[in-house]
């Protein structure tokens, strides 16, 4: 088989992915990956099933960490056909939605608390002809989740944990938000995929799902021990 033909398949199985919005999917985040063999875990995962990459940015403004940006996503989207789930925890997101669009991000979430206009920004993102996400910290109230942008949006990314840091514990109250915000979608946007990031492992997978969440972001939990294997159990649970 060609490798062009290969890149076809997996690009073509990327588009399946988001036309069936309400599958379980599962989003390695590379923030917890060896950088030291970056490409090496990307393929590992990418061959075990991976649906999206889990891709953190941070400016070390509106969270205290610095990660990476554009130049690392440049170097791996040449390396890899995963749908870039790209998490901007950045202040005023809206001046780099081009640059990371260009850069090869497919979807790009970026924080309510840090964007002035969310309905501009959405906007913005759907005009580069990318997916639009918008996430919530854990101390924000989901009903600053205005309805105009829940419609708007095609994902909204719960925090549960502090944004800014890996290897946190998963935060209990937010599982009662998941489940109000899937009630919300029901009536408001059925097909809004809600994405869960912090704290997620064997046991608290089941508390997510259950309540509501189909987008899993996995950092340590995938990255740390044998990759391949940590890779076929979360596939199995999301089956």
């Amino acid at each position: 088989m060609s490798l062009t033909f290969f890149s076809i398949m997996n690009y073509q199985k990327k588009g399946d992915i988001l036309k069936n919005t309400m599958n379980k999917l599962l989003s390695p985040s590379i923030l917890s990956a060896d950088f030291n063999i970056l490409g090496s875990n990307i393929e590992c995962v990418e061959r075990e099933g991976a649906d999206y990459l889990h891709i953190d940015v941070m400016d070390g403004s509106f969270v205290p960490s610095i990660s990476f940006g554009m130049p690392v996503i440049k170097s791996i989207r040449g390396k890899s056909s995963l749908f870039f789930d790209v998490h901007l925890m950045i202040v005023d997101p809206v001046r780099y939605i081009k640059e990371f669009s260009a850069c090869g991000a497919d979807g790009i979430t970026f924080h309510l608390e840090a964007d002035r206009d969310p309905e501009r920004t959405i906007g913005l993102i759907h005009s580069e002809g990318k997916k639009a996400g918008i996430a919530i910290n854990p101390e924000t109230p989901l009903e600053e989740l205005k309805d105009d942008i829940i419609e708007k949006a095609d994902m909204v990314l719960i925090m549960t944990v502090h944004p800014g840091f890996g290897g946190q514990s998963y935060i209990g109250e937010c599982t009662e938000k998941i489940r109000e915000l899937r009630k919300r979608a029901e009536k408001l946007k059925p097909e809004l995929n809600i994405e869960v990031d912090g704290g997620i492992n064997k046991e608290t997978i089941h508390t997510v799902l259950d309540a509501g969440a189909n987008v899993i972001v996995m950092g340590s939990a995938v990255f740390g021990g044998d990759i391949a294997e940590n890779m076929r159990y979360y596939k199995k649970v999301l089956r």
